[in-house]
């Protein structure tokens, strides 16, 4: 699913019109950036948590050529799956 379905499913669902879905699920995901960007966690209950995982630098080998370089820090985004939505999944 990309963005212009997954926008025209939530208007259908939610009987918005595409454009105000648009604007919602924007606001969605701003929000969500935003509070991580924070270094805060996101919790939707009977969907999952977004929190921020921060990546150690560290010492990596390029395959091509095998030569050893150095990886720096890093943060990246972290989902985990809420039981309910996994159960989901599931049955």
């Amino acid at each position: 699913m990309n963005k212009k379905e997954l926008v025209a499913a939530v208007a259908a669902k939610s009987e918005l019109s595409q454009k105000d879905a648009e604007k919602a699920l924007k606001a969605v995901f701003d929000v969500v950036t935003a509070e991580l960007v924070a270094g805060q966690k996101v919790a939707v209950p009977g969907f999952g948590t977004f929190e921020v995982a921060h990546k150690e630098a560290r010492t990596g080998r390029n395959p091509k050529t095998k030569e050893t370089i150095k990886i720096a820090a890093s943060n990246a985004a972290k989902f985990k799956a809420a039981k309910a939505l996994k159960d989901s999944l599931n049955a």
